[in-house]
């Protein structure tokens, strides 16, 4: 047998091994469901307009543009100079596009969500312009968890800011605010001292 024919042979077993893997069960199933998943995330990215905007003009599924800049991003997180303007630039982009639909919204629900939002990503800047150091040394991977809370935060998908000010800042507001008051002295009016002035001539 030639040294082409064993070549041959050879990528022909390679091929048939490799559609083994492909055609068996378990893999099939996980191509089926990562095929779901970026359905539904194409599906979720076609509501903003910018998006669809980029997918006309690049040919390329907004899905995957979105998951390759999530992969960039994450990537860029790694490296300790680029961790914190790339947290803050994913906790203000997205934030700062739906807040402003909020402003031309007549619902109140979506004030909660980006209110809670901006009052818990200020918390974070605010604790790094004072201790990012002291936080670095104890927690070295505080920008991964930083982020990956901001997000769920933000996605409209899990309205985690939402959810957090109705299970924490709501009860705790409204124990405070349900504290009775130190009880006022009561004054009395002009009728109220005719009437007495009349029953004690009365008498």
């Amino acid at each position: 047998m030639s040294f082409q024919s064993n070549v041959q042979a050879g990528q022909a077993k390679t091929k048939s091994a490799a559609d083994q893997v492909l055609n068996h069960p378990v893999v099939k199933q996980a191509q089926d469901r990562a095929n779901y998943y970026v359905a539904q995330l194409d599906k979720e990215l076609g509501k903003y307009p910018y998006l669809n905007q980029i997918e006309s003009k690049t040919s390329v599924p907004k899905a995957w543009v979105f998951i390759g800049t999530s992969i960039i991003l994450v990537i860029g997180m790694l490296f300790n100079a680029l961790a914190a303007p790339i947290s803050n630039f994913i906790g203000w982009l997205l934030p700062a596009y739906l807040s402003f639909r909020a402003l031309e919204s007549k619902e109140t629900d979506d004030d909660i969500q980006w209110l809670t939002y901006w009052v818990v990503f200020g918390f974070f800047n605010f604790l790094e312009s004072v201790a990012l150091s002291l936080v670095l040394y104890y927690f070295p991977f505080y920008y991964v968890f930083k982020t990956a809370f901001i997000v769920w935060l933000q996605l409209p998908a899990t309205r985690g800011a939402r959810t957090l000010y109705l299970s924490v800042a709501r009860p705790l507001l409204d124990g405070t605010s349900k504290r009775a008051p130190a009880s006022a002295p009561t004054t009395a009016t002009s009728d109220d001292l005719r009437a007495k002035v009349a029953s004690a001539n009365a008498l």
